[in-house]
């Protein structure tokens, strides 16, 4: 998955503001205590990330 595609999966779910909020700020531990953007940081593929966010926010299938 693209980041670009990742981005726009996010915004779609969570809002234009907030999805960059909850990529900063919201540790996960389905990301091993990362945040989004630390995950991305450190290699995590975007589409594993987002496997992550659907886990973790109970995002609806349709949307995955």
């Amino acid at each position: 998955m693209r980041l670009t595609i990742f981005w726009e999966r996010m915004r779609a779910q969570f809002g234009e503001t907030y999805a960059d909020s909850f990529a900063r700020d919201h540790v996960m531990s389905e990301l091993g205590g990362r945040t989004v953007m630390e995950a991305l940081e450190a290699g995590w593929e975007a589409k594993d990330v987002w496997r992550a966010v659907c886990v973790a926010m109970d995002v609806p299938q349709a949307r995955r």
